[in-house]
């Protein structure tokens, strides 16, 4: 059984009712919007990597017990030269594109200064996130696509430089009960310095109609530890009083990616891991907006996606997906995915690990300074006043976490996870207990199942009582794909919404209540 990757998928923009199996739960009512690689090839030239592929959107509409589906390509910058040439022609972070050589020699001058100076692609294909009250199909350079989350229609394109001083922006926003987001980016050599910028953005509209980014506010910044190779990251922590950012040792090189293009080499090669570095914690207090004094780290490894984060008895606890090293990445790889005996031999599964920072540093050398009885991870204060963090590892073979986002940055038992023990690529998702440590599981033979997403039940109080949306891909051939309904407590199915076209694996993505 094996996805076929680099297949270009059909896009599908007319909504298509589907063949609902059980029944909907009533309250549930909204459009599961996500994102992914759909194209791979244009014309003779192909992408060489799965996460370079051109940004197929796709969403799921529920409303009273029936379900529509409809797909449809990002009409991006990057997207449009493409096809207007028929060829690669704006470089991805993997693919590196050249001009055709029948071009004239004054526009490959030009296109090696664009590479030079890079001007990063507009191919938004990882995720959905909101500022105000637009969505945007998101990746992690300085430009992002606003979208109409229903007709999947693509809209303005917002470049982050002309509002702030970033040039990467992590996929992954957080957002407060009162409607305002949270989002982290890197500036890279401003006035001799590189850092690392914590900024938030209003919820809802502003009232003279200017885009949301317009007012961003600066909630922080961290100096990185060295000035041309950054920190890579996709995700960070947040409490109701605190950020958690990790400083892991997978790194930018940025004269590297300068230079890649006369090198002939993409700018994912400038990415590495250095197993000789610690990977530094950095807590931020949200209300002063500055780190606390006490220097936290740990060993090395590389993280993807935060759990969840919360404050328990002047103890910071958050939870990660950890990796030994960063040859996930390099698994996508097209060429690759051709060979999974191959690529699945190589696989080292990730852990998901609980790590706890302690508020307080009043303790002696080699003491344990974390206190709370649920847990072995331990914090210890070493002789130059730095705590060394050890994680305690809850679960393996897991990835794509989602929780009740009632419960982020709070106290919480349940995460929703796909199941990665064998491979990168899931055919089951779990529903996990951190309390007990004891997992529900969903399968079903010849599938591929995507991020699962939680959707609480209107004034619910119990964490898990609501319902988990999840796509899943039929590997049968033409056979279509389905959107799979389980109950929240049980994990047992409720529905499933059936449509007859061929779905493609996607990233991540963001459910939208209907307002009404």
């Amino acid at each position: 059984m094996q996805y076929e990757y680099s297949k270009n998928k059909e896009e599908h923009p007319e909504p298509i009712k589907t063949e609902v199996k059980g029944s909907v739960p009533e309250w549930l009512q909204g459009t599961l919007i996500r994102n992914g690689p759909g194209l791979f090839s244009v014309g003779e030239t192909s992408y060489n990597h799965w996460f370079d592929g051109m940004a197929l959107l796709h969403n799921f509409t529920i409303n009273k017990g029936e379900v529509t589906y409809r797909s449809k390509y990002l009409q991006g910058d990057t997207y449009k030269c493409n096809m207007e040439a028929n060829r690669i022609v704006v470089s991805e972070m993997g693919t590196m594109a050249y001009p055709d050589p029948c071009k004239n020699i004054f526009s490959k001058v030009i296109t090696f200064l664009s590479h030079t100076i890079p001007d990063f692609t507009d191919n938004c294909a990882n995720n959905i996130i909101k500022y105000g009250n637009d969505y945007h199909a998101t990746s992690e350079t300085n430009y992002i696509r606003k979208i109409d989350p229903i007709t999947l229609e693509t809209q303005e394109k917002v470049d982050y430089l002309k509002h702030l001083p970033v040039n990467i922006v992590a996929s992954h926003t957080h957002y407060d009960k009162e409607g305002n987001s949270y989002s982290m980016g890197t500036c890279i050599a401003e006035k001799g310095k590189t850092k690392y910028t914590l900024f938030k953005v209003a919820g809802g509209s502003s009232s003279d109609g200017s885009p949301p980014l317009k007012n961003a506010e600066i909630m922080c910044t961290v100096p990185c530890r060295s000035l041309l190779t950054p920190s890579y990251y996709h995700s960070f922590g947040m409490t109701d009083n605190y950020f958690i950012f990790i400083e892991q040792p997978l790194k930018l090189d940025i004269l590297k990616m300068a230079t890649a293009y006369l090198r002939r080499v993409s700018w994912a090669s400038c990415m590495k891991f250095h197993p000789e570095d610690s990977t530094l914690i950095h807590l931020i207090d949200r209300k002063t907006k500055k780190e606390v004094g006490t220097k936290f780290y740990t060993g090395t490894m590389a993280v993807f996606h935060h759990v969840n984060a919360f404050e328990d008895d002047g103890h910071v606890v958050f939870d990660v997906i950890a990796y030994n090293d960063n040859s996930l990445y390099d698994m996508f790889y097209l060429d690759k995915l051709k060979d999974p005996v191959g690529n699945s031999a190589m696989y080292i599964k990730p852990k998901c690990r609980r790590f706890v920072l302690p508020l307080s540093d009043k303790g002696e050398t080699g003491e344990d300074l974390v206190k709370l009885k649920y847990t072995r991870a331990s914090a210890v204060m070493e002789k130059d006043g730095k705590v060394l963090c050890q994680g305690e590892v809850l679960c393996d073979g897991v990835e794509l976490p989602r929780i009740n986002y009632n419960f982020n940055g709070k106290k919480y038992r349940y995460s929703y996870m796909c199941c990665v023990d064998l491979s990168p690529v899931a055919t089951k998702i779990i529903k996990f207990d951190a309390e007990t440590k004891q997992q529900l599981e969903w399968t079903e033979e010849n599938i591929f199942a995507s991020e699962p997403v939680f959707i609480p039940r209107p004034d619910a109080v119990d964490e898990d009582d609501g319902v988990v949306l999840t796509v899943i891909i039929n590997a049968k051939p033409r056979v279509g794909g389905f959107l799979l309904m389980l109950d929240g407590k049980s994990f047992k199915e409720v529905a499933r919404a059936c449509v007859d076209v061929e779905i493609h694996m996607d990233m991540h993505g963001y459910f939208i209540p209907d307002s009404s």
